[in-house]
C-alpha cells in the first residue's frame, strides 16, 4: 500500500496516537504529500515534541505508526531537519 493511502485511512488515529506520545502538530511533507509515493515509499511526517518529550516518545510513535499505517514512517521535528532543508519543509508541510 502507498503510503499516503494508509495516512488517509488512519488520520484521526493519527492525531489522537499523537498525545499519547508527547507530540502535536502531526504534518505530512515529501512524496506522500505530492501524490508521487509508491509501495514501499516511506511516510516523511513532521511533530513538534511537547514539553517534556523524550527520545523514548518519539521512538515509541514512530514504532506504533509503523504498525497502525503498516507502511515505513520518519518520523522528525523540525529540529532534525538539515537547515538547507528546514525552510522547504516548514512550507510546504500540511496537518494530517
Amino acid at each position: 500500500m502507498k503510503p499516503s493511502e494508509a495516512l488517509a485511512t488512519r488520520c484521526d488515529a493519527v492525531r489522537e496516537m499523537a498525545g499519547r506520545f508527547r507530540a502535536a502538530n502531526v504534518r505530512v511533507f515529501g512524496s506522500a504529500l505530492h501524490g508521487d509515493d509508491a509501495d514501499g515509499s516511506d511516510l516523511d511526517l513532521l511533530v513538534d515534541p511537547l514539553p517534556g518529550a523524550t527520545l523514548f516518545d518519539l521512538g515509541g510513535f514512530q514504532v506504533e505508526l509503523e504498525a497502525l499505517l503498516g507502511v515505513p514512517v520518519d518520523l522528525l521535528t523540525p529540529g532534525d531537519l538539515p537547515p538547507n532543508f528546514q525552510a522547504r519543509v516548514l512550507a510546504e508541510a500540511r496537518p494530517v
